[in-house]
């Protein structure tokens, strides 16, 4: 289950959308409220609310007609993933807002998405935040520690240079793929750390003797 809420890097989310269609996944996408707004303070770009005409958005956007989608408006409380006994592999929340941290550390769901993320708690299935904002603040910090202590996976999409990236497209990629390792998906390529670099063996001088000239 992806759930996106109205945080700036909405390209994160679409590159993540796009590996798990193209990997022939199923995936329930709820988009938050202000998920839309974000779309059209950024993109220009009007983010329809009907599911179906949702799922013509996100497949458009990310160029992929592989897997199978199926998108809930934001305010469907009674939707499939709003009950614990719809079996999902787990959440992933990608960006993540503050608020809605601040909401699921309270408990409180105003929306599906926060719903679906208290649902996979409670079940004990993988929720995997990814927030976006920075610096955080004490109140930040307390929240994401009560959501990690209650089971969350934090997994803040910091960036790495140990593979080289030679673009923005390659760093999107590192943090999308690092990301989904945590639901133990196998996605996309990724040149990964391939641990430290060997140096040559040389063997230590004998007593007594003197390195050889050049």
């Amino acid at each position: 289950m992806l759930g996106i809420t109205g945080a700036s890097a909405q390209q994160l989310a679409l590159r993540a959308l796009q590996l798990l269609l193209h990997g022939g996944e199923q995936v329930e996408l709820v988009a938050s409220r202000g998920c839309a707004k974000v779309w059209q303070d950024e993109q220009g770009i009007t983010m329809p609310s009907h599911p179906s005409a949702q799922e013509v958005f996100w497949r458009q956007q990310c160029g992929c007609q592989g897997g199978e989608l199926r998108c809930h408006p934001w305010n469907a409380l009674g939707a499939t993933i709003a009950s614990g006994s719809y079996p999902v592999r787990g959440m992933l929340i990608l960006p993540c807002t503050m608020g809605t941290v601040g909401r699921l550390a309270a408990g409180v769901s105003l929306e599906l998405l926060e719903r679906a993320a208290d649902v996979q708690l409670k079940e004990r299935r993988p929720l995997i935040i990814a927030p976006r904002e920075m610096p955080w603040t004490l109140i930040h910090l307390r929240n994401l520690t009560r959501l990690a202590e209650a089971g969350a996976h934090i997994a803040p999409p910091i960036p790495a240079w140990y593979q080289n990236p030679k673009s923005l497209e390659d760093m999107v990629d590192f943090l999308v793929i690092r990301i989904l390792d945590s639901l133990g998906y196998e996605l996309g390529q990724l040149e990964r750390w391939p641990g430290p670099v060997k140096k040559p063996h040389v063997p230590p001088l004998a007593m007594g003797t003197q390195p050889s000239q050049p």
